[in-house]
This record gives C-alpha cells, sequence and structure tokens, in this order.
C-alpha cells in the first residue's frame, strides 16, 4: 500500500493520511444532509409529496455515491481528493429542473447519467482540455462565483431570512421567528469557527446549532444514534426509467444535461488545480494523472445517478484534509471509509433541519464567490459577460441562464472592441446554442 501511493516520494505516512481523510471528512460532512434536504425539496411547504425524491433513500445514496467517488478517485487518481454530490448542482437539479420547470426528478437523474457518460467519453478523447481552454479565465471564474451567489440566496430562503414580499419581490423574513434566530446563530457560530481556521468549520457549526436548537426546544431530541439503514430502492436505477418515456427527449432536456456537463467541468477542474497545487503535486504547472482524475470523477457522476443522487464531483474541502497532511490517494479512502460508516447514523441526522443546514449553504456560498476577484474588472469588455454570468444566477433562479447571458455577451462584446483574435471559434458555438436556448427553451 505504501509503495502504491508513495509514501516515501511524498514524505507521507497512514498517521499523517489518516488525519487528513478524517479531516476531509468533518469537513463535507454536511452533505448527508444538505443534499437529501436539498434534492427531497424539504423547504417547499406545497410541493406535493408524490413529486418529491425520497430524503432516506437520498441520504444512502449521497453517503455511497460519496464512498464510491472517493475510492474510485483515491485508486485511480490517487489524489487526496474526496468526491461527493455537488453543492450548486444539487440546487440546479431541485430548484431549477424540478421545482422551476417541472420536469420529474426521474428525468433529472436521467440527465445526471448521460452528462456523466458524455464527461467520460470528452475525457478519453482529449475534447474535454479543448472545451475548458476554450472558454475564458474570466468567464470560469464569474461562474463559480455565479454559483456562489444562488446557493447563499437558496440558504437566506431556507434560513427564512429573505422571504417573498409582492412589493419588492424579496425581503426580510420574521427576524424575531425562533426557526431564524437559530439560524442567524448558525451563522454567526460557523463564521467564528471559520475565522479562526477550525478544520471542518461547517460541520461543527452544524452540531452546534442542533444542541442549541433542543436544547431551546426547536428541534425534537432524536430517539435514537444507529438504527436501520434506510432502502435505497425509491431512487437506485430510477434515472434509467425516463429512458423509455417519450417526454425525456426534448430539447428541454437537452439544456439540462449541457447545464450538468458544463457545471461539472469546470467545478472538478478547478478543484483539482486547487488541490494539487496546495498539495504541492504539481509539476512545471501540470498536473500529473490529471486523465486518470477526470476519469475517475465521469464514473463518480454515473454511479451516483444510478444510485439515485444529482451530480457527484470533486470538493474543494479536499484541501482542509491536505493542509492537515493528506499527500495521496489513500486518504480519499480514509474519507471513503466514515462515509459508509455514517450509514447506519440516520436516526442521528434527523435533528438537522432546514435553519441547521441553511448556515452551510451560506458559507459555501461565500467560499465560492472569492473568486471574483480574479477576474479582471477594469476590462469593461469582460466585466459585462462575468458580471451579468455571475448576477443572472441567483436572480433568474437558474445556473444555466447565468451561464447562457455571459457566453452570448462574450463574443459580442470582445468583437466590438477589437479583440477578434483572442476569441476561440469555440465561443461562437456556445453563442449560437445559448441564443437558441433562449428561444426555445424559455
Amino acid at each position: 500500500m505504501q509503495k502504491y501511493f508513495e509514501f516515501e516520494k511524498l514524505g507521507t505516512n497512514y498517521r499523517k493520511e489518516f488525519i487528513g481523510g478524517f479531516t476531509t471528512f468533518l469537513a463535507m460532512a454536511y452533505i448527508l444532509v444538505v443534499n437529501p434536504l436539498t434534492l427531497s425539496l424539504a423547504s417547499v411547504e406545497d410541493f406535493p409529496n408524490a413529486l418529491r425524491m425520497d430524503y432516506g433513500a437520498v441520504f444512502v445514496a449521497t453517503a455511497l455515491a460519496a464512498a464510491l467517488g472517493s475510492i474510485i478517485m483515491g485508486l485511480i487518481g490517487k489524489y487526496p481528493m474526496a468526491l461527493a454530490p455537488g453543492m450548486g448542482l444539487n440546487a440546479f437539479f431541485a430548484y431549477t429542473v424540478v421545482l422551476g420547470s417541472g420536469i420529474p426528478w426521474q428525468h433529472a437523474l436521467g440527465a445526471v447519467f448521460i452528462s456523466g457518460l458524455f464527461f467520460f467519453l470528452l475525457t478519453l478523447t482529449g475534447l474535454r482540455e479543448k472545451i475548458i481552454n476554450a472558454i475564458p479565465v474570466d468567464l470560469k471564474y464569474a461562474v463559480g462565483a455565479g454559483i456562489g451567489l444562488y446557493i447563499t440566496f437558496i440558504g437566506l430562503q431556507n434560513a427564512k431570512i429573505i422571504v417573498n414580499n409582492d412589493a419588492t419581490l424579496v425581503g426580510l423574513g420574521d427576524l424575531t421567528s425562533g426557526p431564524v434566530l437559530l439560524s442567524i446563530f448558525g451563522i454567526f457560530v460557523t463564521v467564528v469557527l471559520m475565522t479562526r481556521g477550525i478544520s471542518g468549520a461547517v460541520f461543527f457549526g452544524m452540531v452546534v446549532t442542533v444542541i442549541v436548537g433542543m436544547i431551546c426546544g426547536l428541534i425534537d431530541i432524536p430517539t435514537k444514534i444507529f438504527g436501520d439503514v434506510p432502502s435505497i430502492e425509491p431512487t437506485f436505477g430510477a434515472a434509467f426509467s425516463s429512458f423509455s418515456d417519450s417526454s425525456f427527449y426534448t430539447t428541454a432536456m437537452l439544456g439540462v444535461i449541457l447545464t450538468f456537463l458544463f457545471v461539472d467541468f469546470f467545478d472538478n477542474a478547478g478543484t483539482l488545480v486547487a488541490v494539487a497545487g496546495q498539495a504541492g503535486l504539481m509539476k512545471d504547472g501540470k498536473l500529473p494523472r490529471a486523465g486518470r482524475a477526470l476519469i475517475a470523477d465521469s464514473i463518480a457522476s454515473t454511479v451516483g445517478a444510478v444510485l439515485g443522487t444529482s451530480t457527484t464531483t470533486s470538493y474543494i474541502e479536499s484541501t482542509a484534509g491536505v493542509a492537515s497532511g493528506a499527500r495521496t490517494g489513500f486518504a480519499s479512502l480514509v474519507t471513503a471509509g466514515f462515509f459508509l460508516l455514517s450509514i447506519f447514523f440516520f436516526p442521528l441526522l434527523s435533528v438537522i433541519t432546514s435553519p441547521v443546514t441553511a448556515p452551510a449553504l451560506i458559507i459555501v456560498g461565500v467560499l465560492m464567490v472569492s473568486s471574483l476577484g480574479k477576474i479582471d474588472w477594469k476590462r469593461f469588455e469582460i466585466a459585462v459577460p462575468a458580471f451579468l454570468t455571475m448576477i443572472a444566477m441567483p436572480l433568474s433562479y437558474s445556473i444555466a441562464t447565468g451561464i447562457a447571458m455571459g457566453f452570448i455577451f462574450y463574443p459580442i462584446t470582445m468583437l466590438v472592441k477589437g479583440r477578434v483574435k483572442e476569441i476561440n471559434p469555440i465561443m461562437y458555438l456556445f453563442f449560437v446554442i445559448f441564443v437558441l436556448y433562449f428561444i426555445f427553451l424559455q
């Protein structure tokens, strides 16, 4: 095992890898609760239960997808990087596709499965790198920041800090309400822990919030810690049922598939660069075994869709494990082990409610918006498409709409500015695709 993961070459050992893997798990354990709540649309009160995903099944699917994805990454990619259903992508799945467009969740899972297959094929052929390289770096940063704003907006809504207002569209909620105050407390605690640099701050912030919620009578005390593992039957293989339905083969679903594929492109690439750079694994500015890591990510996405969850992707929280000493794929195996163990703690996780998870969404949004500082705002021809990409996501409640608006305006502003030679031909193709998107899919 030590030889396979090159412990001696990378200056690591079992102890460092175990601590690093456990730290990564703590940093991203919130997804075990946030993802089921998001995909089941638990915060939407007037949504028919018959159209919701089963919470217990999604919980198991989330844990298994995270475990299997991390194992594949550890063994094939050999990177200290864990995978799980991605934030932003799960929000797009639930709020834009299912809630906003009225598309059955089975169809959405089918779209995730197909996008994972496309991802795999593009990685094998090398087209993935060409497509990513064709998109301006400023727009890549804008996409990440826009998703961060979108997630934060959802978190504020789930906390009922921001509510509907007929006069101004949105407004402040009742800040004297018990659940709202609990969310505000959770935000405060998590911010303090994050500011202090505590590993697993988001996870520990949720734990403290739950304890305070139970003391104040806002959260029911669980009757047991261990329990039977929920059945995964309601979601397992449901993605395949959509392929026999003619309503799946529409231009709307094509747009959904492309959005899943596109966002996963940059989410995975950005995380891979960040984790490898922090771990000192970059060689001459290049990533060793990058192809293997991308293949691992694409396999994880397809497997996750079969299990019953939104796109599984690499997690930036893996940098917490790297900071604790992780340097190899063995740390990812450790993280995977803890995700598997978590399945047996389902009764305990029943105490996690929307007021508890809302702070996690808001803080993750803050972390993602940090990419704004890397955009060249001084160039108006860059600032306009970047800004539209970013701001349109929360305002339209759609990641796809933000991407489309930015990619339409980019070639226009660059052409007017006279920077024609800097526009990759692929961007013209994106321009046509997204113009058609607004004409036929909106």
